[in-house]
């Protein structure tokens, strides 16, 4: 650090315990035999942050939906997905063993969006739309539920905030070390966008995919279900679709094939599952 300007060297000097706190971050969210419950996770930003956010978060679009007359309109749909949700959620003790005495919350958004999300700490929505214009067995609404679910369970939302949070910190320090500009930094930052953040978000999609997945099948819904939905889905789309590896999510045709492969090992569980299952229902509210 010789040669650099004081002021510098005293903002380098106090960023890096922050990067010694990245080391100490690391630790898997989930258990289970799938590498994609396994995996390290970088997680800087601490669950009850992310309780406070999402709590205000979902509030928020609550009462937007509220507001705007699209909240918990259709019964029927409201009614299904919760039984839906209902047989899904005592089986995420498979993968967290707190998870089946979390707060979830399911509601229904009456809006012609494919859409449908979890929040951290299983603050769901599903959006009407996906469930009519795809004409969605229940197979396949446990199939978005449970990717969903498992985005939730996977704390995908903590690990990009902390990720986002460290690549700020080391682009920040980096800048510093090397006396670069502004100007550099804010290049620096968008190529680690592409780079890093990305991929990542590709790779939590992947883990969604196979873990709710295995939920799903776990609670008695038939895994090939997923194939039929994104073929649906394809459909849908009508060749919209951006390049894979620009995406926050794989291709349309590459998320079959391996959803097909993954649907043909997860059938024991679906059969084992689906022979005497009596599980303890937790509703949803």
């Amino acid at each position: 650090m010789r040669g650099m300007n004081p002021l510098n060297r005293y903002r380098t000097w106090c960023m890096l315990p922050l990067l010694v706190g990245l080391l100490a971050g690391c630790a898997s969210t989930t258990q289970g035999s799938s590498d994609a419950a396994q995996r390290q996770q970088l997680l800087l930003v601490s669950p009850q942050q992310m309780d406070r956010m999402t709590a205000q978060a979902y509030a928020q679009s609550l009462r937007q939906a509220k507001r705007q007359g699209q909240l918990n309109q259709r019964l029927d749909v409201l009614a299904r997905v919760r039984r839906v949700a209902n047989r899904l959620i005592p089986a995420t003790g498979a993968f967290r063993a707190d998870a089946p005495g979390w707060a979830w919350e399911v509601n229904v958004i009456d809006h012609p969006d494919l859409n449908a999300w979890a929040m951290h700490g299983g603050k769901m929505a599903v959006y009407t739309g996906l469930v009519d214009k795809l004409q969605l067995t229940d197979d396949e609404l446990a199939a978005i539920m449970g990717h969903e679910m498992a985005h939730a369970l996977r704390e995908h939302s903590r690990e990009a905030m902390s990720q986002a949070l460290a690549t700020d910190l080391t682009i920040n320090l980096g800048v510093q070390l090397l006396g670069l500009g502004a100007g550099v930094g804010d290049m620096v930052s968008t190529g680690a966008d592409l780079m890093l953040r990305l991929p990542n978000s590709r790779r939590a999609e992947s883990e969604a995919d196979r873990l709710g997945l295995e939920l799903a099948a776990r609670s008695g819904f038939d895994p090939r279900a997923a194939v039929s939905l994104w073929q649906k889905m394809a459909a849908q789309s009508q060749g919209k679709q951006p390049p894979a590896w620009l995406s926050t999510h794989p291709s349309h045709s590459q998320r079959v094939a391996e959803l097909s492969a993954l649907a043909q090992q997860l059938l024991p569980v679906y059969r084992q599952a689906t022979s005497g299952r009596d599980p303890v229902v937790r509703r949803a509210p």
